[in-house]
């Protein structure tokens, strides 16, 4: 494996690229909705298109809110976010998924880093079960540890999510599919915290705790 350089400007597009990735689809159904409005006479087929426009916008808005505070800077620097705004973002974000998701652990104000990273380890999770299923997430310590954990049918630590998160790859380079949790990896060393991912049967566990 070799260590990643990647000057901040690319790093900027590639995450821009992750985004616009997330939200593409939402904005096209939307956009393909509005068509059959202006075209379609049908009652039936005009509800289906304002069922469609609907369920997509929500899903846009949830994208880009988990977005904001998973990738952007949500707030000045040294400012806390309320770990009770990254569950509303996140159970939004899920909500139009096959995947349920549990949450525990008292609503605390932390650094902005360290709920960056628990939000971009929810991503991983979610990325482990692909056919859906649960996620669970604990806020332990006081926010100096989090668990998350993944179950579902075929659960798989996401491909070559660890080396990414450690800041190598097999030949130095990132795109824009793999610069999520390489991305979560360098959140996590601006926050002081290690990550360690585990797997048994159909759970994948996630587990991030502050350095001693």
């Amino acid at each position: 494996m070799t260590a990643v350089t990647l000057e901040a400007l690319d790093l900027a597009a590639l995450l821009c690229s992750r985004v616009c990735h997330d939200v593409i689809s939402p904005v096209g159904a939307i956009v393909n909705g509005l068509e059959v409005l202006e075209d379609e006479k049908d009652a039936s087929m005009r509800e289906l298109a304002f069922d469609l426009i609907a369920k997509s916008a929500r899903q846009a808005s949830a994208r880009l809110q988990f977005a904001r505070l998973a990738f952007g800077a949500a707030g000045s620097a040294g400012a806390a976010i309320d770990t009770g705004d990254a569950e509303q973002v996140a159970r939004a974000f899920v909500s139009d998924e096959n995947t349920s998701l549990g949450w525990t652990g008292s609503r605390l104000l932390l650094p902005k880093n360290r709920v960056k990273l628990l939000l971009n380890l929810i991503l991983i999770a979610d990325n482990a079960i692909p056919r859906g299923g649960a996620l669970d997430v604990e806020v332990l310590d006081e926010g100096a540890r989090f668990v998350v954990r993944a179950k579902g049918l075929n659960a798989r630590i996401p491909p070559h999510a660890p080396e990414l998160m450690a800041g190598r790859t097999a030949d130095g380079t990132v795109d824009a599919h793999a610069i999520q949790p390489f991305y979560a990896g360098l959140v996590a060393e601006a926050a002081g915290m290690d990550v360690s991912f585990a797997i048994d049967a159909d759970v994948v566990t996630i587990t991030a705790g502050l350095r001693a």
